[in-house]
């Protein structure tokens, strides 16, 4: 079974995905507020609470602060394997980030500086072999002007099992423009069934072209409020629907989009059972 959960962090975004061969994956560093407490809730002490303690690998699709709020918690795990927008210099990063955020931007340059060597195919767990049949893609658009940091974020495609799910960072027109004009990243998104709005589901995030190529049963939205700039029911629109079962009253429902905001941490599940694949969302 694959298993992906996009975690409620309010404005900020982060997800973490086991593979059947228990690999571990995490998509970017988002922090959040436990429900009726003031707590931080971290993602990565999370995984550590629950005994996962090594992450086999961890992609942050761009370095903004509400994408690496976790950040000093890095070393309370083991990271094996670390994909960053590494074109970006240190220039970029820092005039892209408040000075209230330096600490955990000074945290983030430390740690790519750490990660420079090259994972044989052995260790890879991006390889179908390694992790039990998922595919794992990461596309890094380069080109765009880096002032806006958001038009370099990484685009993870990940496929088992005849389905797609896009994790996009924050990108916007610019950048999705560019990473249209290769075939490569086409032929990865044709058919994707689950796409994760970029830009916390932003007008600036949305980009009409990309759906000529695929057409989503879910669009999922990771953020904690809607702003005079969210799409939610254009989102709604694109996607065709998909049955999603609520854990909190056992009830089930077709949706076309979910949000973090409303429907709290969202679970993704892929499998097969007697020879036939199926695929199931839960919310909270």
């Amino acid at each position: 079974m694959l298993e992906i959960t996009i975690w409620d962090v309010q404005h900020g975004s982060s997800a973490y995905i086991k593979t059947p061969k228990d690999k571990h994956f995490v998509i970017d560093l988002g922090t959040g507020r436990h429900k009726n407490t003031q707590s931080e809730f971290s993602p990565l002490l999370y995984l550590k609470n629950n005994c996962i303690t090594t992450i086999d690998q961890l992609v942050i699709t761009h370095p903004h602060t509400d994408h690496i709020d976790d950040i000093l918690n890095f070393d309370k795990v083991f990271t094996k394997c670390l994909v960053v927008p590494s074109h970006l210099t240190e220039e970029d990063i820092r005039k892209a980030n408040p000075s209230s955020d330096s600490k955990k931007v000074e945290k983030y340059i430390e740690i790519i500086k750490r990660y420079c060597i090259e994972v044989n195919d052995a260790d890879n767990p991006t390889k179908p072999e390694n992790n039990g049949g998922v595919k794992f893609e990461w596309f890094v658009p380069n080109t765009c002007g880096r002032s806006n940091i958001n038009n370099h974020s990484t685009v993870v495609v990940i496929e088992y099992l005849g389905v797609k799910v896009i994790i996009p960072g924050d990108n916007e027109t610019a950048s999705w423009k560019e990473l249209l004009e290769k075939d490569f990243f086409i032929k990865a998104i044709e058919g994707a069934n689950i796409f994760v709005a970029s830009h916390h589901g932003r007008e600036s995030g949305y980009y009409a072209d990309l759906f000529n190529y695929f057409t989503p049963y879910l669009t999922i939205i990771s953020d904690d409020h809607v702003t005079d700039t969210s799409i939610t029911d254009k989102y709604s629109k694109i996607a065709t629907g998909w049955e999603v079962y609520k854990r909190s009253d056992g009830s089930c429902q077709k949706r076309n989009c979910i949000t973090t905001r409303s429907d709290g941490t969202i679970n993704i599940k892929i499998w097969q059972q007697n020879m036939i694949n199926y695929m199931g969302v839960s919310i909270d």
